[in-house]
């Protein structure tokens, strides 16, 4: 896995390759403290992740990152930045992570072991989509960028288990946590594999592999009880008839 460092004070360029290299095996191609500099260079050079401040000579991290994300290839973008207002961009960008200085070591750890794992069964996946799917079966994505704490968490899919629109954000429940995205749920759910994800209501998006039981209710509609979780999702009228069918009863 080959990436750059985009940062331009010298005591962090240092701590941040040290800890690359330590931790990971993760190969530094180039350091570079120009935002310019580092479009010229992408463009014949390939790498698969880029480490980035947002305070930056010439072309802010921001601009850099959304230029960068337009390309062909996608390197992962981790940001590394004392600017926390920035996050909601970094999710629009889908960037990697996005971590807050100063940050703790374990922090920092933690997302290169995290970046090594999706590199690898990304990887895997490019290798499969390249050959034909048996039955023209889809292909789904394995993971969302959810936030939490103005930070990026790359999450399986599978760990979700229902999505609750609140005004013009839309919440996010797994088994232990809850994160808020800055987008409608329509938007959300989009961006769901639909063999997985139901829109039960209007304000509703359940994971169907976590119901565990399907409780009648008035005028003929349903409340979904979750595995693990006290919480119940309606299914409205309207949304009945599709999710019996697509329940098979």
């Amino acid at each position: 896995m080959k990436a750059i460092i985009v940062e331009d004070e010298v005591p962090a360029q240092e701590e941040l390759s040290y800890l690359i290299n330590t931790h990971s095996s993760i190969k530094i191609e180039g350091i570079f403290d120009d935002g310019l500099d580092v479009l010229k260079y992408l463009q014949t050079h390939e790498v698969d992740a880029i480490f980035l401040d947002i305070s930056i000579p010439s072309l802010d991290g921001v601009l850099l990152a959304q230029n960068i994300s337009k390309f062909a290839h996608k390197p992962y973008i981790v940001f590394i930045t004392a600017y926390k207002e920035h996050a909601a961009e970094a999710f629009e960008i889908e960037a990697f992570d996005y971590i807050l200085k100063p940050y703790h070591e374990s922090r920092l750890i933690t997302m290169l072991q995290k970046l090594e794992s999706h590199f690898q069964r990304d990887s895997q996946n490019k290798q499969e989509a390249a050959a034909p799917a048996p039955n023209n079966a889809p292909r789904v994505s394995h993971s969302i960028n959810l936030i939490k704490d103005e930070r990026i968490i790359v999450t399986d899919i599978n760990d979700i288990y229902y999505a609750a629109a609140q005004e013009k954000v839309t919440q996010v429940y797994t088994r232990k946590e809850e994160f808020t995205m800055p987008m409608n749920i329509t938007e959300l759910c989009n961006r769901l594999p639909e063999e997985h994800f139901f829109r039960c209501h209007r304000s509703y998006c359940v994971n169907l592999s976590k119901i565990r039981e399907i409780v009648p209710w008035f005028n003929n509609t349903y409340i979904l009880r979750l595995s693990d979780l006290d919480f119940e999702v309606p299914v409205s009228r309207s949304k009945v008839k599709e999710f019996r069918q697509l329940m098979r009863f």
